[in-house]
């Protein structure tokens, strides 16, 4: 088979500059240069040529430059290396990403510009991923707004001026129509006369602008620490809640937990609602207790405020106060408490009967006074924390980390992975 490889033909740069200086291919095509290479002479820049002055030539100055530019060029190589693979792992790329502001798209199209004669705009584009189409459709804008914006007035004359679409905004944002829905606002600015718009454009309008109606409630400021008892029973909080059983009937559950402690100090569990049952857990509670008066926070319910509760408020066992209205403080910690006993162990089980309520009530209670640490407490259960027996705990645990720490990296730095491994070892 015959090779039909042709090789090029090389012509002097000289004769090049001559055409590409006289406008003239005449020149060229004399010397047997086809017409189309000379022509294509004209719309390419010059190629920078350098020539040796035997005179003045400095090879060792020559060959130090040449050095230099090597260095620097395995530099700047490493470095591109670097950043094309950071920004292949990143995914980022310019045709899934948006560029709304045209002051950035100019400056990304003059850096595109000034590199065009060292590198060739499609592997340019290829490396900061920007398809050919949008990069085009970037510089035809350029005479026009680069800002990105829904449509061009231009194309699509139907749409709201920027003056319309500023009385908008001036409407949406008045305190004086904060009254007033969006909807009915647009149909108010018609008979007024300002904007003619439908209120599907004005609710468009404001999500795609974020404008922020002045409708807010403004609601009092909350404490950010609750209320922290300094010792146990000196706040308790009291509550009841309900729990359905499979048959449709309830279950009534009363409880006293102690602030300090967080621990459960009474509870009982009913089959029906009975305010007195609040009189018998908190005289359940106030035993063993020494001296003290604690106080009592509570909701309004009934089951809290009642004949028989007063009368034992009057006997100076506790102290009442009504959550968020004498003190600004809720209820919240007993609260909790019914949300984790039911959402992490009540409703786990079959909840058949008020028996079966009360048994599971009663395995939970002991287990969140006496097995489970609070993180609050450094590691000590409630019933540590009301009787005072856990104070060492913290300092013991401390020690025993720090004791396990030194005991992990001691026995990572024995260990070797495979690439530290010396081959033999990993052979056997």
């Amino acid at each position: 088979m015959e090779n039909t490889t042709r090789t090029q033909k090389k012509y002097d740069h000289r004769l090049k500059d001559l055409v590409r200086s006289t406008r003239d291919i005449t020149c060229a095509v004399r010397h047997g240069v086809p017409q189309s290479t000379a022509r294509s002479w004209l719309n390419t820049p010059a190629t920078q040529v350098i020539t040796i002055d035997v005179v003045h030539f400095d090879a060792i100055g020559l060959q130090q430059e040449v050095l230099q530019l090597r260095a620097r060029l395995q530099k700047l190589s490493a470095l591109l290396r670097v950043v094309l693979v950071v920004l292949k792992l990143s995914g980022y790329s310019l045709n899934r990403a948006r560029v709304p502001d045209g002051k950035e798209k100019r400056l990304l199209l003059r850096a595109i510009e000034r590199s065009r004669p060292t590198l060739p705009l499609r592997s340019l584009l290829r490396v900061i991923r920007l398809s050919q189409p949008r990069y085009h459709a970037w510089t035809r804008k350029e005479q026009c707004e680069l800002d990105d914006s829904p449509s061009c007035p231009q194309n699509m004359p139907h749409q709201l001026t920027p003056d319309e679409v500023a009385v908008i905004e001036d409407f949406v944002t008045d305190d004086n129509y904060r009254h007033v829905p969006t909807g009915t606002l647009a149909i108010l600015a018609q008979r007024m006369g300002k904007v003619f718009a439908s209120a599907s454009t004005w609710r468009r309008l404001v999500r795609s602008h974020k404008w922020r109606r002045a409708r807010q409630r403004v609601y009092p400021a909350k404490p950010k620490v609750e209320i922290r008892a300094s010792k146990s029973n000196e706040i308790w909080h009291i509550d009841t809640s309900v729990v359905r059983l499979l048959d449709g009937s309830k279950a009534y559950l009363h409880a006293v937990i102690d602030n300090y402690s967080r621990r459960i100090l009474s509870w009982k569990v009913a089959p029906t609602f009975n305010p007195v049952a609040t009189v018998e857990i908190l005289l359940t509670a106030s035993q063993g207790m020494v001296d003290g008066k604690p106080m009592l926070l509570a909701d309004g319910g009934v089951e809290n405020f009642n004949r028989a509760v007063n009368e034992l408020v009057e006997s100076g066992l506790l102290h009442r106060v009504l959550a968020q209205t004498e003190i600004t403080f809720s209820n919240s910690m007993i609260e909790s408490w019914w949300r984790v006993l039911k959402h992490q162990w009540l409703f786990l089980n079959t909840l058949d009967s008020v028996r079966t309520v009360e048994t599971l009530v009663a395995f939970y209670v002991q287990e969140h006074n006496s097995s489970p640490p609070h993180s609050a407490f450094r590691g000590q259960t409630p019933d540590e924390m009301y009787f005072g027996t856990g104070g060492n705990i913290p300092t013991e645990l401390e020690t025993s980390r720090k004791k396990v720490r030194e005991a992990r990296v001691e026995a990572n730095r024995k260990q070797m992975c495979r690439a530290c491994k010396p081959p033999d070892v990993i052979a056997k």
